[in-house]
């Protein structure tokens, strides 16, 4: 389980995290949703280690992951896919998705081909297009790339950043179909940022609304999606 405590993250007088607290559960599916500037990419790039909080606490299966740099995140168990659809353009699809496994490959070198050939069966289009650069595919194409590099590190916990932002709606959906495809069958535990509630809430377990860095509302994601009140004060709808 992850845990956050009263997390404060801050840029200059700026207070993007403002004393946050909530948890993910094992394989299941947590978003967190709120309006632009709440502050849902920072907690991810503080939970990652890609920002580092003024005060709080973060526990990962008990353990603290405060201070920690974001590659030894990772080989805990903790995969980011950060919002934008980011590859390495000049590289081929097979060589985006390598980079995900470049830590397991003495340990667990004969599974690391394994990783990516369930990738190829996750996103059968990123395997028509393996020796493809990662820059000449699709919005959606880089977004099922970026996914893959973070899975064949064999996560967790994965942290998913706005994965509909620029797509289109049948893209947003296969790709939210697959993550949740992925959590029932694996075990893998997400925690999904969106600004596109419905869609989040449609696929969530339990769902933490966020406002000017502060937490608003954290409950089954059932019951907010039901919540017309809320609905209309925070996300417009």
């Amino acid at each position: 389980m992850l845990k956050v405590e009263n997390l404060v993250t801050r840029f200059g007088s700026v207070v993007a995290l403002d004393d946050v607290s909530m948890t993910a559960q094992e394989s299941k599916i947590t978003t967190v949703i709120g309006a632009n500037g709440a502050g849902k990419s920072t907690l991810l790039r503080t939970i990652s280690g890609l920002e580092h909080p003024a005060a709080g606490s973060i526990t990962w299966k008990g353990q603290s992951i405060l201070g920690k740099r974001p590659e030894e995140i990772v080989r805990l168990g903790i995969a980011h896919v950060p919002e934008g659809h980011a590859v390495i353009s000049e590289l081929s699809v097979e060589e985006n998705i390598s980079m995900g496994s470049l830590f397991r490959r003495k340990k667990y070198k004969s599974d690391v081909t394994a990783a990516m050939d369930e990738m190829y069966a996750l996103f059968p289009r990123l395997k028509e297009r393996r020796k493809q650069l990662a820059g000449t595919l699709s919005g959606g194409e880089r977004q099922m790339l970026a996914i893959s590099r973070a899975l064949v590190s064999r996560p967790q916990l994965l942290l998913l950043d706005e994965p509909s932002l620029g797509l289109a709606p049948l893209v947003v959906e296969q790709i939210i179909d697959s993550v949740n495809t992925l959590c029932r069958t694996t075990g893998l535990s997400v925690l999904l940022v969106e600004q596109n509630a419905n869609t989040a809430l449609g696929v969530a377990d339990h769902g933490v609304l966020l406002a000017l860095g502060k937490v608003v509302a954290d409950r089954p994601a059932s019951e907010l999606k039901a919540d017309a009140t809320l609905r209309a004060a925070y996300l417009g709808y």
